[in-house]
C-alpha cells in the first residue's frame, strides 16, 4: 500500500481524526497504548505533508500544538468532561494546521 503523494494530503482533517480517533479507541477497547498508535499515525501522516508543505519551522509548531492538545486534553477533561477536552483540541490542531498549510 502506498501512501498519497504529501503535498495532496489534507492535514486539518488527519489530526483532528487523529485526536478523536486516538481517544476512542483507546476508551472503546480499553487499551490506551492502542489510542497511541492512532494519534501516533496520524500525527506523523500529517507531520510528513506539513514538512513536504511548509517545511520545518512550521512543522515544528503544528506538531507542538498537535501534541500540545493532546497533553492539555488530560487536564480539560477535568473540567469540560472529556469529550469537549477531546473535540475542543481537535478543532484548534486542525484550524492550526488549515491556516498554516492546507488553505495554500
Amino acid at each position: 500500500m502506498a501512501l498519497r503523494d504529501a503535498h495532496l494530503v489534507q492535514t486539518a482533517p488527519v489530526t483532528a481524526l487523529g485526536l478523536v480517533g486516538g481517544y476512542l479507541t483507546a476508551r472503546e477497547s480499553g487499551i490506551r497504548p492502542l489510542g497511541g498508535v492512532v494519534l501516533g499515525a496520524a500525527g506523523l501522516l500529517a507531520g510528513r505533508t506539513w514538512l513536504a508543505k511548509s517545511g520545518p519551522a512550521t512543522t515544528a509548531a503544528l506538531s507542538a500544538v498537535y501534541l500540545g492538545g493532546f497533553g492539555a486534553s488530560h487536564p480539560l477533561a477535568k473540567k469540560v468532561g472529556a469529550w469537549p477536552a477531546v473535540l475542543g483540541v481537535a478543532a484548534v490542531s486542525a484550524a492550526a494546521s488549515y491556516a498554516l498549510v492546507d488553505r495554500k
